[in-house]
């Protein structure tokens, strides 16, 4: 029976395919959106007289989500494409090199396993989503989310166009020598001025790797930075970026075209949270000598951390003389939570007394910061995109840079 049975295993192990005859392929994109799903195909190709069963792996980052074996059986002479589907948390560059592939003959009796090398890399940039939604439909975006464009100051801009004059709009606009021309009302109509510089700041330190509900503040603050540079460089102004923590580690040098949002994408997606603190004077004195001309310094960074510097309101004071300063951060709901509960002991009273205690000490440090013309705002983590936006239009349709 021993005899038979080894017999039998040698007559399967011949009709099971070669390595030789089996060809494969990978088609994966070059980029994916962090946490958006995307589809992974995998060719195999059976160039042998004889069907399998396979069980194969995929070489994938361990931070992918994974799902694997993936089983199934392949028929002789033919192609056959392999699906899954994978999430990519982590931004980063990264290198897929091996495929692990184990296939078994006829009547199972021998099983072997491959190892393919098919080389793919794969850059993880952040979230996207918001940046597409208002690209597709600015005011929709806006109003959907609250806020809305405002109408600019009556005059203020660029002049853009003679339009028939409708109900409501402003009758000094009105132009006496087109509406005499042609024999009905006609208004001129204006657009904030184009061609300012906006610089951006993204704070990378230590305490911009707090968790939030989705990713941590890192995440969110690279995600509204490229939707003002996404709407600044739509509106026609200059855009330029600096991402730092102890030391400058990303510049992106101003420059305008929805092209150069690409620049600034590929520039600081794989930038990520360092152990260190913060410098502000550091990176205000950097940006002193780099932006010569006038701008918008919009600051992404931590409310808290932001008010303890001292060194930095020194800096800002002299930068305030030439630039419009505006910060942005995330706010602390933990915090807001902890002052808002219901004191029901001594120690959940303690709790509120201190929480309470910080956010008058944050109202306080504010508002010494806002005499100076330094502008502080805070938004909920799923609003931090839309309120810095916002505050973008607004600064231009008021003329205020």
């Amino acid at each position: 029976m021993n005899v038979v049975l080894f017999l039998l295993s040698l007559i399967d192990l011949f009709f099971s395919p070669k390595r030789k005859d089996l060809y494969f392929k990978r088609r994966i994109l070059d980029e994916f959106e962090r946490n958006l799903a995307y589809k992974v195909n995998i060719e195999v190709t059976n160039r042998s007289n004889h069907f399998m069963s396979y069980s194969l792996v995929d070489g994938i980052p361990q931070s992918f989500h994974q799902h694997f074996p993936l089983k199934g059986r392949i028929q002789h002479g033919v192609t056959s494409v392999i699906e899954y589907e994978t999430k990519a948390p982590v931004r980063g560059e990264y290198e897929i090199t091996k495929l692990y592939f184990r296939y078994s003959s006829v009547l199972g009796l021998w099983e072997k396993q491959m190892t393919v090398n098919l080389i793919d890399t794969v850059k993880v940039i952040p979230d996207l989503t918001e940046t597409k939604q208002f690209l597709e439909n600015a005011q929709k975006y806006l109003l959907f989310e609250g806020n809305k464009i405002r109408r600019h100051q009556t005059g203020i801009g660029d002049f853009a166009q003679i339009r028939n004059y409708v109900v409501g709009d402003d009758p000094r606009k009105i132009n006496w020598r087109q509406t005499a021309k042609l024999r009905q009302v006609m208004t001129n109509e204006y657009e904030p001025e184009h061609g300012k510089y906006i610089t951006i700041l993204i704070d990378c330190g230590r305490m911009m790797g707090s968790e939030l509900e989705k990713g941590n503040r890192l995440e969110k603050a690279l995600e509204a930075a490229h939707l003002v540079a996404a709407a600044a460089l739509e509106n026609g102004d200059y855009v330029s970026v600096l991402a730092f923590s102890k030391d400058v580690k990303v510049f992106v040098p101003a420059a305008k075209g929805m092209a150069h949002l690409q620049t600034i994408l590929h520039s600081i997606y794989n930038v990520t949270v360092d152990s260190a603190e913060s410098n502000y004077a550091s990176v205000f004195s950097f940006m002193e000598t780099m932006q010569k001309k006038r701008s918008l310094l919009l600051l992404f960074s931590d409310f808290r951390t932001f008010l303890y510097e001292e060194h930095a309101l020194l800096y800002l004071k002299r930068l305030r003389q030439r630039h419009l300063f505006l910060m942005v951060g995330i706010e602390d709901s933990t915090l807001q939570n902890r002052a808002n509960e219901k004191p029901d002991s001594v120690q959940t009273t303690m709790i509120k007394s201190i929480a309470q205690q910080q956010i008058m000490f944050k109202k306080k440090e504010k508002t010494k910061w806002e005499r100076q013309g330094l502008v502080m705002i805070e938004a909920k983590e799923e609003n931090l995109a839309t309120v810095a936006v916002s505050h973008y239009i607004d600064i231009m349709n008021r003329n205020l840079l």
